[in-house]
Parts: C-alpha cells; sequence; structure tokens
C-alpha cells in the first residue's frame, strides 16, 4: 500500500505520527552505512587486506583517501543537478528509491571483496557512497513534506537518534561476527548485512511516505527537463552574489560537513595507526553511537522555543562543553597514573642498549650476522613521499633502506631500554619465518608458543610492522633469527628488516573507573542544569535558535580539535570521545 499526498496539515494524529516515524525509521536504516562502511570496519580492512597487494599500508591509506574524495566529488557535483530535477518532475521519493537501489547493491556487493581486491573495494564503496549520500539529500528533501514547521527540530532529532541506536546496534552484531568468524568471512558478511539491514528498514518510508507534490513550475510545451534543470542551477550561480547566506551556507556545508565525514572515514586507520588496538577503536565508536541517542534529543530541543525544559536543557549542553575538557585534563594530571593513563618518562639509552624511538637498521646499534646486503626503498613505494602541494621537500630523505639476507641461521640482534617493540619489515612471495627471542630465550604468545613472524605474502610489501614486548621494563637484547623455515607458499627465506622502534612505556589505565568518573560528571552536570538553569541561562536560551544552535555545535567540535591534537592520556580520549558523543547530534 502506498500513502497519498495529503497536505500535513490535514492529516490525523495518527497518520502523522505514522509517515514521521517512518521517514525517521529511514535514520536507523542508512546509518548502518555511516557506521560500519564509513567509520569503523571497511577503512581498517581496506588498509589491511584488501590493499595487501599495495606496496605499503600507507599506499593502501593514500588510495582509501583518493576512494573517499572521489565519491565524495560525485556526491557533490550531481546533488543540485538531481536536486532541481526531481522539484521539476514531482519525484524526491522516486531519487531516494533509486539512489538507495544503488547504494544497496553497490554496498552488498562487497562481500566480494577478499585479499588484494583493492580496485573492487574503491569501484564498489564509490557506488555505495553515491547511493548513500544522494539518497540522503532526498530523505532531507522528504522532510518538510512530512513534518509541520514547528515540528521539522523535533522529528529530525528523532531521526538522528534513531540513525545512533540503529548504527550501533548493527555495529554492536557486527564486532561478533567479526570476532567469531573465520578468516575474512566475519568482516564480508558484516559489510553483507548493512545492505540487508539498509533495504529492510527503507520500506516503510516508501510504503507510508507519499511523493510531495512539486513546488516548481511545471514544463511548457517543447521544454527540456534537463534543460530546464541545468538553467535554474546556472541562473542561480549567475544570481549567487544576490543570496550570499545560501553561499556561505554552501561553503560551510562543504567544509563542515564532508570534512567532518573525511575525519571520521579515516580514522580508524589513523587510531590503528597509533597503537590503539581495533577493539579499543570499536569501543570508542560504540560509545559515541550509544551515548549520542539522548544527546541527540536534548540537542534538537535546544531551539524550541516556549518549551519550559530548555534552559536546562542549554545548561546541561554549555556545562558539558566546557567541564568535559576542564574535567579529562585535571584528571590526567590529578588523579593516579594507574587510572588515568597517563604517560611515563621515556626509556632512555643506557650504555649500548638504545632507548626510546625508532632505530634504522643501518643506523648503528644493530649487530648483523650472515651475509647482508642493502636495498634503498623510494619513498613513493613507502607511502611517504612529497605532497603535491610541498614546495620544499627533499623526497630523498623519506627513503628508507632495508637489509636482507636469504641465510638460514642469519641474524638480528639489538639491544635496548624498554619493553615494547614495533618491527618495520617486509613481506613477500619469496621470504620465510624468523624466530622471535629476548635475552636469548624464545619469545612466548599468551597460549606459550614461540613467537614467529611469517613474513610470506603473494605480493611485496613494505613497511609492514609486526609489534611484541618483554614480559618487563629494563635493558633487553632482541634477536630475530632466520631458521630456513618458510611458509609452503614461499619461493624463498629471506629475512629484510628496516627499523626497529622501541615503544613508549606501555600505560596503565582503568577504563571503569574512567567511566565511573563520566557518569559522576553527568550526574553533577544534571543536578547543576535543574538547580540553576532557568536562573543563569534563561537569556542564552531564548536567544537560540537552530542556527545559533549549530554555531554552538561547532563551537565544541573547535574544543574538540584543540584538544584531540594536544591530549596524552587515556582519560582524556574517553572524555573526548563523550563530548563528540554530545555534540555530534547538534
Amino acid at each position: 500500500m502506498t500513502a497519498h499526498a495529503v497536505p500535513v496539515a490535514k492529516l490525523s494524529d495518527a497518520e502523522y505520527k505514522r509517515r514521521t516515524r517512518a521517514w525517521a525509521l529511514y535514520d536507523w536504516a542508512n546509518s548502518a552505512f555511516a557506521t560500519t562502511i564509513l567509520a569503523a570496519v571497511l577503512p581498517v580492512y581496506y588498509s589491511q587486506v584488501a590493499g595487501s597487494t599495495l606496496p605499503s599500508a600507507a599506499v593502501a591509506t593514500q588510495y582509501w583517501s583518493v576512494t573517499l574524495s572521489i565519491s565524495v566529488f560525485i556526491v557533490a557535483l550531481i546533488s543540485p543537478i538531481l536536486g532541481t530535477v526531481s522539484d521539476i518532475m514531482r519525484g524526491k521519493k522516486k531519487f531516494l528509491s533509486v539512489f538507495v537501489t544503488i547504494g544497496v547493491i553497490g554496498t552488498g556487493l562487497m562481500v566480494l571483496v577478499d585479499s588484494g581486491d583493492w580496485l573492487l573495494a574503491s569501484i564498489l564503496f564509490i557506488v555505495g557512497r553515491i547511493g548513500f549520500g544522494a539518497a540522503n539529500v532526498f530523505y532531507d528533501a522528504l522532510l518538510p513534506h512530512v513534518a509541520r514547521e514547528e515540528d521539522q527540530d523535533r522529528v529530525s532529532t528523532y531521526g538522528y537518534a534513531l540513525g545512533y541506536l540503529g548504527g550501533g546496534l548493527l555495529l554492536a552484531i557486527n564486532v561478533v561476527m567479526i570476532f567469531t568468524m573465520d578468516g575474512n568471512w566475519g568482516v564480508r558478511y558484516s559489510l553483507l548485512s548493512v545492505a540487508i539491514w539498509w533495504a529492510v528498514f527503507s520500506i516503510p518510508i516508501f510504503r507510508e511516505v507519499p511523493e510531495p507534490v512539486s513546488v516548481s513550475k511545471q514544463l511548457a510545451p517543447g521544454e527540456s527537463l534537463w534543460r530546464v534543470s541545468f538553467g535554474q542551477i546556472w541562473t542561480t550561480l549567475s544570481h549567487i552574489s544576490q543570496y550570499r547566506d545560501l553561499f556561505r551556507y554552501l561553503i560551510a556545508f562543504l567544509i563542515y560537513n564532508d570534512g567532518i565525514g573525511i575525519v571520521i572515514s579515516v580514522a580508524a586507520i589513523y587510531g590503528a595507526e597509533l597503537g590503539f588496538g581495533s577493539t579499543e577503536l570499536i569501543l570508542a565508536i560504540l560509545l559515541v553511537q550509544f551515548v549520542g541517542i539522548p544527546y541527540s534529543l536534548v540537542f534538537g530541543n535546544l531551539p524550541s522555543q516556549g518549551n519550559k525544559w530548555q534552559p536546562i536543557y542549554v545548561a546541561f549542553v554549555v556545562f558539558n562543553i566546557l567541564v568535559l575538557p576542564l574535567v579529562g585534563i585535571l584528571g590526567s594530571r590529578l588523579l593516579p597514573q594507574s587510572l588515568t593513563g597517563t604517560p611515563s618518562p621515556d626509556f632512555v639509552a643506557v650504555g649500548e642498549a638504545v632507548g626510546q624511538g625508532s632505530h634504522a637498521v643501518l643506523d648503528g646499534g644493530f649487530a648483523l650476522a650472515g651475509q647482508w646486503t642493502e636495498e634503498r626503498v623510494s619513498a613513493d613505494l613507502l607511502g611517504t613521499g612529497c605532497s603535491w602541494y610541498a614546495f620544499w621537500c627533499n623526497e630523498a630523505e623519506n627513503d628508507a633502506f632495508y637489509v636482507s639476507s636469504p641465510e638460514p641461521s642469519s641474524e638480528v640482534r639489538l639491544p635496548f631500554n624498554g619493553q615494547a617493540l614495533r618491527l618495520t619489515h617486509s613481506t613477500g612471495p619469496d621470504h620465510g619465518i624468523w624466530n622471535v627471542s629476548i635475552d636469548g630465550a624464545p619469545l612466548l604468545d599468551e597460549d606459550g608458543e614461540p613467537v614467529q613472524i611469517d613474513a610470506y605474502s603473494e605480493s611485496l610489501r613494505y613497511a609492514v610492522t609486526s609489534s611484541f614486548q618483554a614480559e618487563g621494563e629494563g635493558v633487553h637484547e632482541l634477536i630475530l633469527t632466520n631458521d630456513g623455515g618458510r611458509n609452503e607458499n614461499s619461493s624463498g627465506d629471506l629475512l629484510s628488516v628496516a627499523a626497529i622502534e622501541v615503544l613508549p612505556p606501555l600505560r596503565d589505565s582503568n577504563l571503569g573507573g574512567i567511566i565511573g568518573i563520566l557518569l559522576a560528571s553527568q550526574a553533577v552536570a544534571a543536578v547543576f542544569s535543574l538547580l540553576l538553569g532557568r536562573a543563569l541561562f534563561s537569556p542564552m536560551a531564548a536567544w537560540l535558535d537552530t542556527k545559533r544552535s549549530i554555531l554552538l555545535a561547532l563551537s565544541a567540535y573547535a574544543i574538540i580539535a584543540v584538544w584531540g591534537y594536544f591530549l596524552n592520556s587515556v582519560i582524556e580520549f574517553w572524555f573526548l570521545a563523550w563530548l563528540v558523543a554530545i555534540v555530534q547530534g547538534g
């Protein structure tokens, strides 16, 4: 059954609620793409698996960033054209269905992406991202035809909250799939589940929300749909000086919305490169998803003039924007290190043992046994070459040197002061299996088995990292031994090393304690808002409208950006994530 285009003002209360709920449920449907595809799963999968045949992880990250940029550019290019066309031919809902279908197909086919399929992943992601972005244009355009003007902020906020819940719920399910299924199937089926989720929960909006009546002029005899559409766009652009507010809005939206979207899409890769585990990264994303549900409802009520709770909501949001950074920063400096995860002093060199930092194999400090050859790897292959906008850059300075040995019993030794290490090496079709020892004894994993590095891969790949750690801090000696073992698919037993990094001291933190402090701060914020909100924030509440509420959220993002640049503790990381959850709905 399809709904008929009855004006919103003439709808019964039951029909009105049914339509607004159906509209909001689409946010539940498509937010799975934002969480699993854009933020949490696909970026890391692309870098580590789909891009595994690229020369390095940095190159894979560059390809992912280019893929993102292409998809955003295409959506930005076609959206105004499609919007004009849909107005003229009364097609908002029709175009929504077309792009939902495109997005669902592109996303569903990602189940085919396996190791080395970076090109397929890029193409399918661009298709899915175009469907996702273009569908959102028409989804947003339906809101004025679904909700009364005085209800639009509330209905939009309700949809945003449902999006947080739906995206977070499927991501939680995907996490279970990833950790319980063998090989890459957990990720691949997770990508498929996004398409199914998106398709199924899009059904209500197509059933309950009618196609709006066109508000633009109808085509005159002999007029071409596309000619009129491009003509309207050209007229708007040629008179853009008369629409200064519109021009400012479009520029700001491009920088703010798409800029944040790009940052979110590479955040998981960036976090992984900084050493955050996949569990920590997904927990942070889940925190933002679920904590964002109530706060998006609060933010949506900020411009609600006449709402008796409005000053309390304003007080609550402002309190959090100001106090969360303050408590996080002070907590990192005043509370016990075992709780906050603040860094310990750096490891320093002791005698021949190197200290904290990255040490290239040719810089000294290493002892090499056996026959070794030296290879210079260009920065372009490593993904560390000069940017196109870099006017002063010596690309050769970013080249790396690898030493390689195919001899069984060849060794690399490095005395160091520290505990955790990160080895940078290459993998390839002719690489072998290496044994890892510390202080002359084999390093054991959690299961009590000797740690080995299987350096085989189908294609040559540089800047691969492997991490391991000694039982405790202090002066140790790392020994890598080529014992002649090899993967059954390998054609050789090459050992190739570029550098070893002595990592900073391991951080000790208490996540339960940090969350407890966060919840306590929210309790204080609630009490403060209830007791003093009306007295202190009524003037600000009267001043706030939708635009000023958005500016408030942007101010919070500015605080987040500055704070995020300087933060250096686990407690600050989680407080910042909580603040992101608060303002993301804004």
